[in-house]
């Protein structure tokens, strides 16, 4: 849990802040996108002028809680334009959802080297201790709790906006209260959510039930490559470039997608394999049972929770999976 001490610390760099810089970790998820858009609302509630960045491109999905998408880093901005205004300007960066450069790919010489006050607001236990202050607790099911949190110590209004992005933070991260994180705290902080305005059934739809032709046709790829392994208990699939050519679908369209093969009765590890322009792929893991793949991701970079973390690993494809599954094969 975080202390009274640390929320006064963090309300008070908010308090004395007038241009702020929000981020978050590649390849955003509901619970980073949420509390990106939580922050951006509070600030400018508070008459601060928030500047949000993300460094991958937004999912179509969660465009809706942006009236302006935030600008993407590589893509609407040059890493050098980070050195001139607004952002140059700007005397706090508050970072989300994560604490690793890892995870934050071109802010790495900004933080470095501008020497900015970083605030980190984060639920993983790894961490490359980024921030002057932090509000860790990775006992926290999505870091939307933890800035409800904030809010909540701050006495600063939840209005019904603010309500549905952090329901959705909390939600995503959980699989709509399906994973094991889903404690009765998760429960209570979706429910006063609920209570100030927040409309799960409409979130649901714009989240689960809506996805493009393209995005289907490519799910559809995925499972068609399901492959099982140590007696049915470890599941595998992959994607390549190709299959995004041939589909039209982006990169951002395969969140959610390692979770389809849990459905099996008997799987208890799970993997999927995206491959990147550069050659790389982007490695995602599951656990259901005794397999602790934060272990797993951290020897090789990543990093992210005992039942749901990533890595990136070079190719060639056989490669990365032979390379998954020897770690797989040591902890079963």
């Amino acid at each position: 849990m975080v202390s009274d001490t640390d929320f006064q610390k963090a309300v008070e760099l908010i308090d004395k802040s007038s241009n702020v810089l929000l981020t978050t970790h590649t390849r955003p998820d509901g619970d980073a996108c949420g509390c990106v858009a939580t922050l951006s609302e509070v600030l400018t509630a508070l008459g601060k002028k928030p500047n949000p960045i993300l460094l991958s491109p937004l999912p179509q999905w969660y465009s809706f809680l942006f009236d302006r998408k935030p600008l993407v880093l590589g893509d609407d901005l040059a890493p050098e334009q980070l050195k001139k205004a607004p952002f140059a300007d700007c005397d706090l960066v508050i970072i989300l959802d994560t604490n690793c450069y890892s995870q934050l790919p071109g802010l790495e010489d900004f933080l470095q080297q501008n020497r900015k006050t970083v605030l980190v607001i984060d639920h993983h236990v790894t961490t490359d201790g980024l921030g002057h202050i932090e509000l860790i607790d990775s006992a926290a099911a999505a870091a939307g709790q933890i800035v409800l949190q904030l809010l909540n110590f701050a006495h600063w209004p939840i209005t019904e906006r603010i309500a549905n992005y952090l329901f959705l933070a909390i939600a995503t991260d959980t699989g709509w209260f399906q994973f094991g994180n889903t404690d009765s705290r998760a429960l209570r902080d979706s429910a006063d959510l609920i209570d100030a305005g927040a409309d799960a059934i409409e979130l649901h739809q714009r989240i689960y039930q809506n996805y493009s032709t393209a995005r289907f046709r490519l799910m559809v790829i995925t499972l068609s490559r399901l492959q099982l392994h140590f007696s049915d208990r470890f599941a595998t699939q992959y994607l390549l470039n190709k299959d995004f050519d041939e589909t039209g679908a982006k990169r951002p369209d395969t969140e959610n997608f390692i979770d389809e093969c849990r459905r099996i009765n008997s799987i208890e590890a799970a993997a999927l394999f995206v491959e990147l322009p550069d050659g790389r792929f982007k490695v995602s893991l599951r656990s259901a049972g005794p397999v602790d793949v934060r272990e797993i991701a951290q020897k090789f970079g990543g990093g992210g929770h005992k039942k749901a973390a990533g890595t990136y690993l070079p190719g060639p494809l056989e490669s990365a999976l032979n390379t998954i599954k020897d770690e797989i094969s040591r902890q079963m």
